[in-house]
């Protein structure tokens, strides 16, 4: 083959390299042998507890009608994220996955060699959603593993057009404040357009945590995003959605494909939105989840970055890729996050009690293993 298929690509797609989901149980049984019954799987920060069963039973309702189109609109679904929020409908934008939306914002508003900014360890998405623009990431360094608005802030220049802001933070799980939130939007011109990435929100229970979509009057330039992904249990659909202006959410529906979301996840979700004894229980899961990984990685020694999402992040002393592929061998997977330049760093999902301890175990193993120079 004569012709250099990457050469002729946008120049910024030619640098990126494809995205790395976590490992699934199908491909690490047959790479190791395993029994996928043995394995667990705590890399990409799903739900443990599965889906709803409201919304299964909904699902399959929605499958008796699935040769026709779904409804492009989202008319229901938006209906009720409007009266569970308090926005109006027409704000709201419905998307495969929040990453789809965060894709949306690029394509609406970034053109080539416009800069678009986010922090050092954010979300791998933010940059391929730059670059796959044309536009220029602008990495802000981090502070204590977060965000620091500070430089954030220096970094807006006349080219500025995105600035990309998740709280909570993945993979590092740290958030930021209300007053500082706001007295960082309160700084940023109206041309500049803010995503507030609120992916985690759900699983937040601290006073100080702000709720982006209360700012959305106070700031025209506000874009909230979510998910169905983590509390909600519906990872494996792609439901998400942002909310924002009525003319942002104008601008994003003028590119937003047609039946970006299909009906049997609209129905999924708008039966978990109703179902609080599931959402209940996620929420303590995972809140007893972090406290089991919390204690049980300072009893072996390892350093973690405090988190109020569903994950939790932490120093393996050394080299991480070596601990994540001995876990493996023992049929745990986790997630390397060297991309994020945290080669040192594994990131671990809050499971099941039980799914928690087989970890612990295992790195408890991998560890004395290294130790003893196996």
């Amino acid at each position: 083959m004569g012709c250099d298929y990457i050469a002729l690509a946008n120049p910024g797609v030619q640098g990126l390299q494809p995205y790395q989901p976590g490992k699934p149980v199908s491909e690490v049984a047959r790479e190791l042998g395993l029994e996928e019954s043995a394995i667990v799987k705590l890399a990409s920060n799903e739900n443990p507890l599965g889906p709803s069963q409201k919304a299964v039973d909904a699902m399959a309702r929605a499958a008796g009608d699935l040769a026709r189109y779904p409804d492009g609109n989202g008319f229901a679904l938006k209906a009720a994220l409007s009266a569970r929020h308090d926005v109006a409908a027409e704000c709201i934008t419905l998307g495969n996955g929040s990453n789809d939306v965060l894709e949306l914002v690029a394509r609406a508003y970034v053109a080539p060699g416009d800069e678009v900014i986010f922090s050092e360890h954010a979300f791998a998405v933010y940059p391929i959603v730059t670059l796959g623009a044309g536009g220029v990431p602008v990495v802000a360094p981090a502070q204590d593993w977060g965000h620091d608005l500070a430089a954030i802030a220096d970094r807006i220049t006349e080219n500025t057009r995105v600035i990309f802001i998740a709280n909570p933070n993945n993979p590092t799980g740290t958030w930021l404040k209300r007053n500082a939130l706001q007295t960082f939007l309160d700084s940023v011109p109206e041309r500049i357009i803010v995503v507030l990435d609120e992916a985690y929100c759900e699983y937040v229970d601290e006073a100080e945590y702000p709720n982006g979509l209360l700012w959305l009057e106070r700031y025209p330039n506000l874009v909230v995003t979510r998910t169905f992904s983590k509390l909600y249990g519906l990872a494996g659909l792609r439901i998400g959605y942002a909310v924002a202006s009525q003319s942002i959410t104008n601008v994003l529906n003028r590119i937003r494909q047609p039946f970006n979301v299909n009906s049997v996840a609209m129905e999924g979700a708008l039966a978990v939105l109703e179902d609080s004894t599931y959402l209940a229980r996620s929420r303590q899961v995972n809140t007893e989840g972090l406290r089991q990984l919390e204690v049980g990685l300072s009893s072996l020694g390892l350093a973690w970055i405090p988190s109020i999402g569903n994950f939790i992040t932490f120093d393996t002393g050394g080299d991480a890729g070596s601990v994540f592929d001995r876990l493996l061998q023992r049929g745990v997977i986790v997630r390397p996050i060297g991309a994020y330049g945290m080669p040192c760093h594994l990131r671990v999902s809050v499971g099941t009690k039980a799914e928690n301890q087989q970890f612990l175990e295992a790195l408890s193993a991998v560890l004395k293993e290294i130790a003893d120079g196996g």
